[in-house]
């Protein structure tokens, strides 16, 4: 599937590599002029007689002027990225040098390529559908793993598959309901209402299994933000700093000594967990500044996707660890409970704090427990293990359409309860082929392509 756009058949220039000095910086360039406007810079060679997928070395030169000597890496349409005329133009990684080089190709009638361009052409011109290609963004923005694995996973076509089968099906029971209706007054079926029934039932299990999925899908595209929260003198410093294992926060035994709020990120087990240690929580200071850092401290729990509550285990009471959770399920907070110091508590001590599976004892001082720790921090986060092999809903635009697909599906079950007329039935089942078709793109409009791909970076 191929899609025209006016006002795409032009040729655009950026620079592929990030900008700063390095060894090799690379140019793209991509359009129906792209080998026309490189043989004018590189006289070596007739560009347009090579062969594709070839490298070809040699000196880029304005007229008299040698820019620069380049590896050009010949990609003829459609078997290149964009689906159009695409060279790569690697030289040297001077800023200077790369500006030179792509003045002199928009001279001769190249233009400086948009945000997320060269991708946006991949989809026009049919190499990709539109959740492959938001998926390119997710890949060059992957931080872990699980999100690699993920993004390359959509990039490969997983998602866009599982979506194919859902739609070939659908537009198959479709043609035969719309065949129905041509032949109104014969009075006759095409369309096997049972199995058109059945096929509803699939379908809306595997679109809530995609649905469910988006929930881990955040967790592995954004992260999951985690508030340290306890009272002065708590050791939550002390944890954030066993956690990374290194000295990032100041600890002292004065109480109060966290003021503002200190941030840090840490992966386990492929999951980013973002970890904000707060200043210490007590209902009466004099101090201004602690007053502050204590308000600060409410607001990161609040936004939290999951709270440490660390409680120092010699002189914390049951009764006050039932209390603070009582309040962090009225906010529908996720909470663990961490009782420190363990290294000086005696047994009886400890067995008094035990609140369920979500306790959990360490030392922060001596380092005990923190591994448990982070295992109690991975499942309270995914609730099991990433499988990134599995399809994995990560862009809320996918989410909001399968939500939408799912009502529509309900409407189609529905109708057939009802026993509708077979019209109204079409546009139920057209309004499911809509939702999804807006995922991959099958139905889109330009200004919507403009926001989705301006979010890219230039050279992508």
């Amino acid at each position: 599937m191929s899609i025209h756009l006016s006002g795409w058949d032009d040729t655009i220039v950026a620079l592929a590599t990030p900008q700063g000095i390095g060894a090799i910086g690379v140019i793209r360039v991509s359009g129906k002029e792209t080998f026309t406007i490189l043989n004018q810079l590189f006289p070596s060679k007739d560009l347009n007689v090579q062969p594709s997928h070839t490298i070809q070395v040699g000196f880029l030169k304005e007229g008299e002027q040698v820019l620069d000597e380049v590896v050009l890496s010949l990609f003829k349409g459609p078997r290149s990225y964009t689906g159009e005329d695409v060279i790569e133009i690697s030289c040297h990684g001077s800023p200077f040098i790369q500006e030179q080089v792509i003045n002199a190709i928009t001279k001769l009638g190249a233009r400086l390529a948009k945000p997320g361009e060269f991708t946006q052409r991949a989809f026009l011109n049919g190499k990709l559908d539109l959740a492959q290609a938001e998926s390119v963004a997710d890949l060059i923005a992957s931080n872990t793993e699980a999100s690699r694995k993920t993004a390359l996973h959509n990039m490969r076509g997983g998602f866009s598959s599982d979506l194919k089968q859902l739609r070939e099906q659908l537009i198959r029971f479709s043609a035969m309901i719309e065949l129905e209706l041509d032949f109104s007054q014969e009075d006759v079926e095409f369309a096997d209402r049972t199995a058109l029934k059945q096929l509803i039932d699939e379908l809306d299990g595997s679109i809530h299994q995609l649905i469910r999925s988006f929930s881990l899908g955040n967790v592995i595209r954004n992260g999951v933000q985690v508030a340290i929260i306890g009272k002065p003198n708590a050791g939550k410093s002390t944890l954030l700093n066993a956690l990374l294992n290194e000295n990032r926060a100041i600890v002292s035994d004065i109480a109060g000594t966290t003021r503002d709020t200190i941030e840090e990120v840490i992966n386990i087990n492929g999951i980013l967990f973002r970890l904000v240690d707060t200043a210490g929580i007590r209902e009466h200071t004099a101090d201004i500044i602690e007053q502050i850092g204590v308000e600060k401290s409410l607001e990161k729990m609040n936004a939290s996707d999951i709270v440490l509550y660390l409680f120092d285990v010699n002189e914390t009471t049951a009764e006050e660890l039932k209390a603070f959770e009582e309040t962090l399920k009225a906010k529908n907070i996720q909470c663990l409970l961490v009782a420190n110091k363990t290294d000086t508590a005696n047994l009886g001590t400890l067995q008094t704090m035990d609140h369920g599976p979500w306790t959990i004892y360490i030392s922060a001082k001596t380092h005990t427990g923190i591994d448990l720790l982070k295992q109690a921090l991975t499942q309270k986060a995914i609730s099991g293990d990433v499988n990134t092999e599995a399809t994995i809903v990560t862009n809320a635009r996918h989410y909001d359409a399968l939500l939408k697909l799912s009502q529509s599906l309900t409407d189609v079950r529905n109708g057939m309860n009802d026993q509708v007329p077979g019209d109204l039935l079409a546009l139920d089942i057209r309004q499911c082929l809509h939702y999804l078709g807006l995922i991959t793109g099958e139905i889109t409009n330009e200004d919507q392509l403009d926001f989705i791909f301006s979010k890219f970076c230039i050279g992508k």
